[in-house]
């Protein structure tokens, strides 16, 4: 993150512009929105700020800037046509600690002016830092289309019983959990259709509902596949999950991009397993999901690839229906569909092959005795999970086992991230390929002729 986002309250508070042209109009305007005194320093004014002058609207000093224009400023723009300028003027206000921003020239202030998509008391600012302007303002006119005003008037309605509910609610989750209701039920159709007085009966009705049942949500579990790495494919409702949970208990398949899509201030508990190297055993993370869900919790056990496909889903919810813990499923892209469309190679192709297996580079006691008689099928693909150090065994006991030595297989490493890495061969010869590679976990292995593909249908560069 390349800048803090914040918002400052400058009501009433003096601030500076330097600059008399259109480029400082457009920032005196945005400092008046949010209830500035605004002063403007420069040799000359354009129209727009000589009518607002002489309307006694913004505060004009004629002549150029000196070092006593930023005494008792809460913040300056630096606007002029000269850089040299507007770089002396941020060289000024950074050694006297007030923030400065520096138009066109974003690296020489300490704070840049966002888009704003203004539905106030809700806003919302976009960035890019800077580095793209018209970017910025692209996305800021896609958000426009898709924000009604109508969320303004919610935010003031919301506001009206802020009071209310801290009256109602003892603690910041209890408000939060009430809060999250109201939002998932008609309220907010209701005010965007204009029924605003309606909203408000429902409001009403509803603060009355829950505090004669104190019917505050209990706990539950949500078993969220977070697919095999790109943020992309996660489904809408595993998103919408994660970003209400109370507590995220996370494993080290689950990207970062991913992860920051967790609502902010949930609790985070990581219980990653590598082979022969678990954080917290999985006993220990089904209680732990079990007691944090009768605690009265909102947890999200957030799964690299999907719950149900190796990753221990199905042990997880035994527990939580032996101690009758709610629970829900989200199910996910899979590590194997993921790895496999975005390193071009089709699991399955009318050509090449006409069934799949999936299966796992080693078992729970540790051991790789897997049924190899029925794995090294012809005009089959097989998808191994978590095989890379197994890769040697792998390999011998299907040629052992009757496919051809020069079948290909593929290695696909951080698998839909800018980070995959694709490695094929055959099956004879991998073993000391991977040798000199330094491929390593988490990567998936796919062995059948559908690895021919890779090359002609390889898409995703990373």
């Amino acid at each position: 993150m390349d800048f803090l986002p914040i918002f400052l309250n400058i009501k009433k508070r003096a601030c500076l512009v330097v600059g008399g042209g259109s480029v400082a109009e457009r920032k005196v305007s945005l400092l008046m929105d949010a209830g500035a005194d605004v002063n403007v320093v420069s040799p000359e004014l354009c129209e727009s700020l000589r009518l607002l002058s002489e309307q006694g609207q913004i505060q004009y000093r004629q002549g150029t800037f000196t070092d006593t224009d930023i005494e008792n400023k809460a913040l300056v723009i630096a606007a002029t046509d000269n850089t040299q300028v507007n770089e002396s003027i941020a060289d000024i206000a950074n050694a006297k600690g007030v923030p400065v921003n520096v138009v066109d020239n974003p690296e020489h202030g300490s704070f840049i002016m966002p888009s704003i998509i203004d539905r106030s008391p809700v806003q919302i600012a976009v960035s890019t830092g800077g580095t793209s302007p018209v970017l910025a303002r692209t996305l800021r006119s896609k958000l426009e289309s898709m924000i009604p005003s109508g969320y303004g008037r919610l935010g003031i309605l919301m506001e009206d019983y802020r009071g209310k509910a801290k009256q109602a609610f003892s603690t910041v989750d209890e408000r939060r959990n009430f809060w999250e209701k109201i939002l998932s039920g008609p309220i907010v159709e209701m005010v965007m259709a204009g029924q605003d007085d309606r909203a408000r009966e429902y409001l009403e009705n509803a603060f009355d509902d829950e505090l004669k049942h104190h019917a505050l949500d209990s706990g539950e579990v949500y078993l969220v596949g977070a697919g095999p790495g790109d943020p992309d494919l996660l489904t809408f409702r595993a998103l919408r999950l994660m970003q209400q949970a109370d507590v995220v208990v996370y494993d080290r398949l689950v990207s970062k991009p991913i992860l920051d899509l967790v609502r902010r201030d949930a609790e985070r508990i990581y219980v990653g397993k590598e082979r022969s190297n678990h954080a917290v055993p999985q006993e220990d993370i089904n209680h732990l999901l079990a007691r944090l869900g009768k605690e009265g919790k909102k947890v999200c056990r957030l799964k690299g690839g999907d719950p149900f496909i190796f990753g221990r889903g199905g042990e997880e919810i035994d527990t939580l229906m032996q101690q009758k813990v709610p629970f829900q499923v989200v199910p996910a892209v899979t590590a194997a569909s993921g790895a496999s469309s975005y390193a071009g190679i089709p699991l399955t192709h009318r050509d090449y092959s006409q069934s799949v297996v999936f299966a796992t580079g080693h078992l729970k006691d540790g051991s790789m005795n897997l049924n190899w008689d029925g794995l090294a099928q012809p005009n089959q693909t097989i998808v191994f999970y978590m095989g890379l150090q197994g890769l040697e065994v792998i390999c011998r006991e299907l040629i052992e086992h009757g496919m051809p030595s020069d079948t290909p297989i593929a290695l696909v490493q951080k698998a839909t991230t800018p980070d995959q890495k694709v490695v094929t061969g055959v099956l004879e010869s991998m073993p000391n390929d991977v040798k000199n590679s330094d491929i390593k976990p988490p990567t998936l292995i796919i062995v059948g002729n559908v690895v021919k593909l890779h090359e002609r249908l390889n898409w995703f560069k990373g």
